[in-house]
C-alpha cells in the first residue's frame, strides 16, 4: 500500500474544501485515475483539466486557482462527477471558486444578465413585466387568427390554475413567434394554465455567477407568488438550465413549495400517452427525415436523470418515428455537455466554448441526422453556433416546433429553425 498523500501549499482553504469532497478523506485512493478528465470536453483548454484542477486544490495551490479563468470555461455539467469512482464533486468546487471571485471581476456578460433579471423583476433580458404582458396579448390575437385557435388564451396570474409556466425571456424579446407553438400544444391538450408576473423569466444567470443571494431571491419570489396563486404544478418550459436553477434552489435554500415542480417534457409525454395530444409520425414515413436529440445536462444528469431521458425519447420517437430517430453515443445521463451551459454563452471565452463543443459537434455528425431537437435554450444556441462554426449541415429545433409540425398546426411564421425540406411542409 502506498504512503498517504501529503498536503502541502499555502493557505490550503481550497485543500480543505477538496478533502471534504473525498469519502473518508482518503486522497491516496483517488485523484489519479483520470476518468474525470478523459470524459470532460473542457480538458486541455487553458492548459487545465478536472484531474489537474483537483490535484492543485488538494495541494493547497489556492493562489494559482482562485483567478484561473478555466472556472468560467467549465460548464459544471457534472459528467466528471458522474463517472468518478470516488464521487468527488469537482463542479461544486468550481462553483465555490467562482463565488470567491470579487463580483465586479466575474464575467461581465453573466453579471449583466443576473443584474438585469434582478432590476427588471422579470428575466435576464431586462424586460419589465408590462412589456412581456403586451407581447403576450398581441401574440394571442395573432394566434387566434389561425383556424382552430379562435379561443386560445394565454392568461397571466390566473388564480387556482392547474399549471403555471415560466418563459425564457429570449422568445418575447428576440423571437416571439416561438411562443405560439407552445401555446397551441397547451390549447390542444386542454390545459388549465397561466403565466405569472413575479420574476416571470425562466432563466437565472445569478446561479451561473455563483451569486447565491440573488439566485435564491429570484426563485423565492417566483415560489412565493405561485404559492399565493394556488397553482398545482409549476411547469418549466423547454430549457435545461432554468429547470435546474429552480430545482437546485428549492433544495439548496430549503424553499417551501405548495406545488409540484415539473418539466413541460413530462407533460408532453403524459398527454401523448393519455391521447390528449393527437400526434404520430405518419407525416415522416415517406420523407424519412432523420432526427437526433440533445440531452440537456441540467435537466437529465443533474436532476431528473433516466426518467427524463426516457420521456424525452418517447416523445421524439412518437413524433418523428422510431425508424427516423438516431441517438447520439453516449447519451442520456452520460451524454456530453454541448458547452453552452454554466454561463459560457455570456462568459466571453468564445474560442474555448466552441472548442469545448467540438465533441458534441462530432457526436451529431456521426448520427448523420438532419435535425437536432434541443429542448434547452442554452443547448439550442450552442448547438446551432457550433454547427455554423464547424460547417455542419444539420438544423437545430425546439421540440415544440416538431410536435406542432406533426400535428399539422405549425403556422407559417413559426418555422424559423426549419430547413428547406420542412419550411413549407403542411402549409
Amino acid at each position: 500500500m502506498g504512503e498517504p498523500a501529503k498536503i502541502r501549499g499555502s493557505s490550503g482553504k481550497l485543500s480543505e474544501m477538496a478533502k471534504a469532497m473525498v469519502p473518508d478523506g482518503n486522497l491516496n485512493a483517488c485523484l489519479t485515475c483520470g476518468t474525470c478528465s478523459s470524459g470532460c470536453p473542457a480538458t486541455g483548454l487553458m492548459d487545465m483539466d478536472p484531474r489537474k484542477f483537483i490535484r492543485m486544490a488538494v495541494l493547497g495551490m489556492d493562489e494559482e486557482l482562485e483567478r484561473h479563468d478555466w472556472v468560467w470555461v467549465c460548464t459544471m455539467c457534472k459528467r466528471c462527477y458522474e463517472v468518478c469512482p470516488m464521487s468527488i464533486n469537482i463542479p461544486q468546487l468550481i462553483y465555490e471558486i467562482r463565488a470567491r471571485w470579487p463580483r465586479e471581476e466575474r464575467p461581465k456578460g453573466i453579471r449583466a444578465s443576473c443584474d438585469m433579471h434582478v432590476q427588471s423583476n422579470g428575466g435576464a433580458m431586462g424586460v419589465p413585466f408590462e412589456d412581456f404582458k403586451f407581447t403576450v396579448e398581441d401574440l394571442v390575437e395573432e394566434c387566434r387568427e389561425q383556424e382552430g385557435f379562435e379561443n386560445l388564451e394565454a392568461p397571466i396570474d390566473k388564480e387556482g390554475a392547474m399549471y403555471a409556466l415560466n418563459q425564457n425571456s429570449r422568445e418575447p424579446v428576440t423571437e416571439p413567434e416561438e411562443l405560439m407553438p407552445l401555446w397551441k400544444i397547451l390549447h390542444k391538450a386542454g390545459a388549465d394554465w397561466t403565466y405569472y408576473s413575479q420574476m416571470w423569466g425562466g432563466e437565472n444567470y445569478c446561479m451561473f455567477l455563483a451569486d447565491d443571494e440573488n439566485w435564491e431571491m429570484i426563485v423565492r419570489k417566483q415560489v412565493d407568488h405561485l404559492n399565493k396563486l394556488g397553482i398545482k404544478y409549476f411547469v418549466n418550459t423547454e430549457c435545461g438550465h432554468s429547470f435546474y436553477a429552480i430545482y437546485g434552489a428549492i433544495r439548496r435554500f430549503n424553499i417551501e413549495c405548495n406545488f409540484e415542480f415539473i418539466s413541460i417534457i413530462q407533460l408532453y409525454a403524459k398527454w401523448i400517452r393519455e391521447g390528449k395530444l393527437q400526434v404520430n409520425s405518419d407525416w415522416n414515413k415517406e420523407l424519412g427525415i432523420k432526427f437526433t436529440v440533445q440531452d440537456p445536462c441540467n435537466i437529465i444528469r443533474k436532476s431528473l436523470r433516466e426518467e427524463m431521458a426516457d420521456d424525452l425519447r418517447f416523445v421524439v420517437k412518437t413524433v418523428v418515428g422510431e425508424e427516423n430517430f438516431v441517438d447520439m453515443t453516449p447519451n442520456g445521463v452520460l451524454n456530453y455537455c454541448c458547452g453552452g451551459g454554466g454561463g459560457s454563452l455570456q462568459a466571453g471565452y468564445n474560442d474555448e466554448r466552441r472548442e469545448y463543443g467540438k465533441i458534441k459537434f462530432n457526436q451529431i455528425q456521426q448520427t448523420k441526422a438532419d435535425y437536432v431537437i434541443t429542448p434547452c435554450h442554452n443547448c439550442h444556441a450552442q448547438v446551432e453556433d457550433i454547427g455554423h462554426h464547424f460547417n455542419g449541415k444539420y438544423h437545430t429545433v425546439h421540440l415544440w416546433t416538431i410536435i406542432c409540425l406533426a400535428m399539422g398546426i405549425l403556422g407559417e411564421n413559426e418555422r424559423i429553425y426549419l430547413g428547406e425540406d420542412l419550411a413549407e411542409f403542411g402549409l
